[in-house]
């Protein structure tokens, strides 16, 4: 890993001197922005296309939180974000595609800003911000900025205001801040100009155009960092087994342990001593601990870097940041202090190479660069984290509030905290780390911080620290195993050739070691016959696949496979070509041809389109060969193959009383298609192309859409007679609402019903929930929502011609159907099912924790849930009804699951709540009873076994 570059010192002085050079001449930014549609920025791009293939969720918003005492005029916050929107254009930007290409585009500026009040306790507070935090944005509409005020008395609030990442970053949230203050002074000024005489502040969209501009200027960098990351590779961690139950409710982890609060500045003086900062310290002990946790010599962590340079760019907001990927050699038991400049030698070099984004240094990289699931080479970062920015507005005290969304972007990042009281932090995906390797890693990383600031002298081994004790045994066919268990044997492989007989492969670890006829024998003296290849062959390597993985299709003697055929292959074939430039044999790797995330969303789309088969970027980026893509979506082709064919020989309103479905493909809409069926009426089916097979039936015709496609919303509306309202994103919260709208907007005559929640109760008072009682704080995003779609409709309903309108607030559906599984083992019971089916305990609260008496849930069948919606059509409730079958006690639902799937589970009770189990409340269902009535067949404990046991009636979704 030798580099020629200059001396650090020299190198350092260099760096300072080009920086006071641009200092002297300050680059200069035009007057006026660009109109029309810019290019994203390369940091946009990776938020864009994290967004894309589903991996944005919580952990790319950027909540900034401050409680502050002291009287607060609403009202002139709201109009300071107005001011404050309108001068930031990125504040008010929307995201879309064109030809495969994402641009962004500047919406006008609002003439209001949306400032909820909510009635709290402080000791309620922290729900309600993470709530808020966690609502998803739609990137398609522009994330304008969202606030919440929190009204704990009358001269105490929590504002919350949440951006999106790719609008925002660190630096940008002070300028936010500070601008926001003067604002808000401003307006709350009888008199005063709302807007402070201020210049016009630079625009991200020309930063992003000249970043644009100026890609063909980076061949020099990108040809650096190649050479500098050749035959890098991903940070190898040990992962969870099996992976935790929770990591969908709970997907992060973070352990902090404090430390002594002189070790901020011995780290100091210790830099100082080495010409470096705090941060580079830090970094280097980030490399001491993953040293000492991984064993690994060849390291690479990320840091973060910025484009932000001059004057002129001050008060630019906006994402300006970009990933260093630093790779540094901890070979040869180095003291702390060697470790230390080599870090720091590390970074300086990497700062003469800032501007080359890190999305192109992988793409140059191509596969090598990653695992084998298309994991990229960052897995680990560091940084220091400072005094937090807090909002200060006149005659008010601001403390700032941590508003944890519950996520990582990284698999592992390192944190020194650099304040009042210092810590040292890890923070890590549940689904990449062990929950308790980590926890060891988090007080390791503290010792190891208090340790070098006593004693930078001590060598690597000499830290604190050490990996974590590993049970993994490599498994394997026995012959495979018993080989690699020979003392001169570093490699092995035993595989059976289609249609022919057992071959092993090994590699000796030196020459003149064993013959195959000595290793054959010695397989023979330890293995049944049949487990005895017929040959051992040695080898100088085994062949191995892009991301490091034995590849037996090159093994000598074994016949490739042929290669796929058929139109999917061909399409396949085609795409690949078409995207990446050549022509792939059936197991190129997509990462090794030049494939990235941005060719994976235009594959998957380009195949979407021409096959009208399910499939994602993310299916492209995980299956990465011709012949798995094809493979994948010949299953697909089978499975709607094997589904009855749409019916589309009627013309659409031919048919009087055609009743429109959507979320048809999902469990309830099934259930709901099942029972309009029964009663003969025809129906119009809200499918995607790729999934109108999952819905044919006699009697159904299919209209292509889906919630973000509001034009087909309303043309689907138009063309029914009645509408029924089942389909929704979970996740997305505002495409559920703009979706209804677009709805009520072609909405003209017959009933409609929606099916809504009893999230939109929020948190009621205790005692039975009457059907229409007021929703209570905290709703969930999803609970808000249905809540504001109910309202909507209702208001909607008899005007205009329009018929009667309900809303039929579910709680869970469980029936037999493949979806309605899944909710059972990964939704809010997964806690439970997760549990009994791996045999641990089922932990319970205990009846009368926190002053309830009951801890449960409400439930309903889903054949119940569809007859009921159903009866509305003809008999509208004219505003909200609930629909339950019955309510189980936890401890039911828990012995009912460690019965069913035959656990040896021991049910606890405990005084504490886990958030999945925190539901007290019974809701009455009155208006809908009869047809909720039980029929035989659903009651509690046959439709969970119907669930648990896989039934053959079950619906495939």
């Amino acid at each position: 890993m030798a580099t020629d570059r200059p001396t650090a010192p020299g190198l350092q002085e260099e760096l300072l001197r080009r920086a006071r050079a641009r200092a002297a001449r300050p680059v200069r930014l035009p007057e006026a922005s660009h109109q029309g549609p810019a290019p994203l920025s390369h940091a946009q791009r990776r938020m864009w296309l994290m967004d894309r293939l589903g991996h944005g969720g919580a952990s790319y918003s950027v909540p900034f939180a401050t409680r502050l005492r002291g009287p607060l005029d609403v009202d002139a916050l709201a109009a300071a974000l107005v001011s404050l929107v309108r001068r930031h254009e990125i504040l008010r930007t929307r995201y879309g595609q064109r030809d495969g290409e994402p641009y962004q585009e500047v919406l006008a500026a609002p003439e209001a800003f949306a400032v909820p009040v909510v009635e709290t306790g402080a000791e309620e507070a922290s729900a309600l911000l993470v709530a808020e935090a966690r609502r998803r944005f739609d990137l398609s509409a522009g994330p304008l900025p969202r606030a919440l005020v929190l009204r704990h008395g009358e001269q105490d609030h929590t504002v919350l205001l949440t951006f999106h990442h790719i609008s925002i970053d660190g630096p940008s949230l002070d300028t936010v801040a500070q601008e926001l203050g003067e604002l808000y002074a401003a307006a709350a000024t009888p008199g005063a100009t709302l807007s402070p005489q201020r210049t016009r502040p630079p625009q991200y969209a020309d930063f992003a155009r000249r970043e644009h501009q100026a890609a063909d200027r980076l061949d020099e960098g990108l040809r650096h960092w190649a050479g500098l990351l050749e035959g890098a590779a991903p940070t190898r961690l040990p992962g969870p087994v099996p992976p935790p139950v929770d990591a969908g409710s709970r997907p992060a982890g973070t352990h902090t342990a404090p430390l002594d609060p002189k070790v901020p500045a011995a780290l100091r003086e210790l830099g100082q001593r080495h010409r470096a900062t705090v941060f580079t310290v830090a970094l280097a002990a980030a490399f001491a601990a993953l040293h000492r946790f991984t064993g690994q010599d060849d390291l690479v962590i990320g840091v973060a870097g910025t484009h932000r340079q001059g004057v002129a760019m001050r008060g630019l907001v906006g994402l300006c940041v970009n990933t260093l990927p630093l790779r540094v050699d901890a070979s040869g038991d180095p003291s702390f202090s060697t470790l230390l400049e080599r870090v720091r030698d590390a970074l300086l070099d990497a700062q003469r190479y800032r501007e080359v984004p890190f999305d192109l240094i992988l793409e140059r990289l191509g596969a090598a660069a990653r695992g084998a699931d298309g994991t990229a080479l960052v897995r680990v970062t560091a940084d220091v984290l400072g005094a937090p920015t807090v909002l200060e507005l006149p005659g008010t005290v601001g403390e700032h509030l941590d508003v944890g969304v519950g996520e990582a972007k990284f698999d592992l990042s390192f944190g020194l905290v650099d304040g009042d009281r210092p810590a040292g932090l890890v923070q890590y995906r549940r689904a990449a780390l062990d929950d308790e390797a980590a926890a060891g890693l988090g007080a390791g990383y503290a010792a190891l911080l208090a340790a070098v600031a006593d004693d930078p002298g001590l060598r690597l081994s000499q830290l604190p620290g050490t990996a974590p004790v590993s049970s993994d045994e490599p498994g394997g066919h026995p012959a495979e195993v018993m080989l690699r268990a020979h003392p001169q044997v570093c490699e092995a492989a035993v595989v059976a050739a289609p249609g022919g007989p057992l071959l092993a492969f090994a590699v000796l670890r030196e020459t003149g070691g064993p013959a195959p006829a000595d290793l054959r024998a010695h397989l023979r003296a330890g293995l049944a016959p049949e487990l005895v290849p017929v040959a051992v062959t040695l080898l100088d390597a085994l062949p191995r696949t892009a991301d490091g993985a034995a590849d037996p299709t090159r093994l000598p003697g074994i016949p490739a496979a042929p290669a796929p055929d058929g139109p999917r292959a061909e399409a396949v074939r085609t795409g690949f070509a078409a995207l990446l430039g050549r022509t792939p044999a059936p197991d190129d790797d997509f990462f090794a041809l030049g494939g990235h995330s941005l060719t994976a969303v235009q594959l998957a789309e380009r195949l979407r389109q021409a096959l009208t088969l399910p499939l994602t970027g993310l299916d492209i980026m995980q299956a990465r060969t011709p012949r798995a893509v094809t493979a994948l979506l010949d299953a697909r082709e089978a499975e709607r193959a094997a589904a009855p064919v749409p019916s589309s020989a009627r013309p659409r309103r031919a048919r009087p009383g055609t009743v429109l479905v959507t979320g048809a493909t999902g469990g309830v809409g099934a259930f709901v298609l099942r029972e309009l069926a029964a009663q003969g009426r025809p129906v119009l089916a809200l499918a995607r192309p790729e999934s109108a097979h999952l819905v044919a039936a006699e009697g159904v015709d299919v209209i292509e859409g889906d919630l973000a496609d509001l034009d087909g919303l309303r043309k689907a509306v138009a063309g029914a007679d009645a509408v029924v309202h089942a389909a929704c994103t979970f996740t997305r919260p505002e495409v559920d609402v703009a979706a209804m709208e677009a709805m009520l907007d072609a909405w003209s005559h017959g009933p409609f019903v929606f099916v809504s929640s009893v999230d939109a109760y929020g948190h009621p008072d205790g005692g039975p929930v009457a059907e229409e009682s007021v929703s209570r704080e905290p709703l969930s995003p999803y609970g808000r929502a249905k809540l504001d779609c109910e309202r909507m409709l209702l208001r909607a309903a008899g005007t205009g011609g329009r018929g009667g309108a309900s809303a039929v607030r579910s709680p869970l559906v469980w029936g037999p159907h493949d979806r309605l599984r899944d909710q059972l083992r990964w939704g809010a019971t997964g806690l439970l099912y997760q549990a009994a089916q791996d045999g641990r305990p089922l932990t319970l609260p205990r009846p009368g924790t926190r002053g309830h008496a009951w801890y449960g849930a409400p439930w309903v069948h889903a054949a119940a849930l569809a007859r009921a919606v159903v009866s509305c059509l003809d008999a509208p409730v004219h505003g909200v009804a609930n629909a339950v079958s019955g309510h189980v006690t936890w401890r039911d639902l828990a012995a009912d699951l460690v019965e069913l799937l035959g656990s040896a589970s021991e049910i606890r009770e405990t005084d504490e709540v886990h958030p999945d189990l925190d539901h007290r409340w019974h809701y009455q269902a009155g208006r809908l009873a009869r047809p909720l009535g039980a029929q035989p067949g659903e009651d509690r404990r046959s439709v969970l076994a119907a669930m648990v046991r896989c039934e053959p009636n079950g619906t495939r979704s």
